[in-house]
């Protein structure tokens, strides 16, 4: 295991160093958990109390932090330089160039240099891995795919047939592209097209048959996308799904078919964005939020937690609720409700009154 001078760390993170310490920095942990040989991380304003009861003798902090008892490194981004650092002590995983035993390769599919084929990985007819890519084990890779360089999939991957990968795209355990998308059609008109129309449903058809669509596109995955684990992309009807590079996506995200989803975008864990959806660039969607088919979103916009998305928003939008509404109107709203509360209230307090004038009356 490599060890770091405490100079050597602040060099790296381009941080202001207090004072010199002998410490040989061997780990990272928060502050409590840390020992003589850890570099503490108090990025928050909880962990930057708890040095004082920390072993550690050092720590990185934010700019400004000053300790008396421990050597300081001061970073005006914290969780930037918490990134370079984690990449220090990352264990890649063990990936040995070379294919495994245990591997298929068809023979018409091609390997670049330095590549990592693990056990039970299944490479199909006319595909190609590009130079220094890893699949590690149990990994599918369909026919007439392209997997650019420096790429990784951990175990469980499935890539469906033409699909392309870009460069250096890591996917986690399990996730799922180019599987057929959720597209179907009925002989006649449907519960939903009589709601879309009539606002309701008008007949009902016991002997109604529901035909699949070929999905007869493909996924495109641009450069440095992270996808995680249980998370799915399904290729498109006629035209590819895209997500754009730069991307990052968190587990057990679904993104369905025909969709394009812009550059730079965070999506967060279960979130559900059904076909032919247009995500713009640099949009986060927050957690467990869901989008309605054939929407588009403008670049630069913030859909947050739990958001039912059931129209199209213009960029820089921050949208919330269910139905989802722009961020001033869901306050707006909020303010409305707690108006009406204080009204109910009042009208209680004085309704003897109201009722008396209406017994006089009568």
């Amino acid at each position: 295991m490599r060890t770091y001078r405490v100079e050597e760390i602040a060099e790296i993170v381009g941080g202001i160093l207090t004072k010199v310490s002998d410490a040989e920095i061997k780990k990272l942990m928060p502050p409590l958990l840390a020992d003589e040989n850890t570099l503490a991380l108090a990025l928050s304003e909880e962990e930057i109390e708890n040095l004082a009861k920390t072993k550690a003798k050092a720590a990185l902090v934010p700019l400004g932090v000053n300790m008396e008892h421990i050597s300081t490194i001061e970073v005006e981004r914290p969780r930037l330089a918490m990134m370079k650092l984690l990449h220090l002590f990352y264990n890649a995983p063990d990936a040995p160039v070379g294919v495994h035993p245990s591997a298929y390769i068809h023979p018409e599919a091609t390997l670049g240099e330095n590549v990592s084929i693990g056990p039970n990985v299944v490479v199909g007819r006319g595909s190609k891995i590009g130079n220094n890519s890893k699949l590690l084990a149990n990994c599918y890779v369909g026919r007439d795919c392209t997997v650019g360089e420096n790429c990784l999939f951990h175990p469980g991957c499935k890539i469906g047939d033409n699909s392309t990968i870009g460069n250096r795209v890591i996917f986690q355990h399990n996730v799922s592209i180019g599987a057929d998308g959720f597209s179907f059609v009925t002989e006649n008109p449907d519960v939903i097209e009589q709601a879309r129309k009539e606002g309701a449903v008008v007949e009902q058809n016991t002997k109604q048959k529901v035909y699949k669509i070929p999905s007869i596109g493909g996924v495109v995955i641009e450069d440095d996308v992270e996808i995680g684990a249980n998370s799915c992309v399904d290729k498109g009807t006629i035209e590819n799904t895209v997500v754009g590079a730069q991307t990052k996506i968190d587990d057990l995200v679904m993104i369905g078919h025909n969709c394009k989803i812009g550059k730079a975008c965070m999506i967060v864990s279960q979130v559900g964005i059904a076909g032919s959806c247009r995500i713009g660039d640099r949009v986060v969607i927050a957690g467990q939020a869901g989008l309605a088919d054939h929407l588009e979103i403008g670049s630069d916009s913030i859909i947050m937690a739990k958001a039912g998305v059931t129209k199209s928003f213009p960029e820089k939008s921050i949208i919330i609720g269910a139905p989802a509404v722009p961020r001033k109107d869901f306050i707006k709203q909020l303010k409305t409700m707690k108006m009406a509360e204080e009204m109910v209230q009042k009208f209680k307090k004085y309704e003897h009154l109201l009722d008396s004038l209406v017994n006089q009356e009568e």
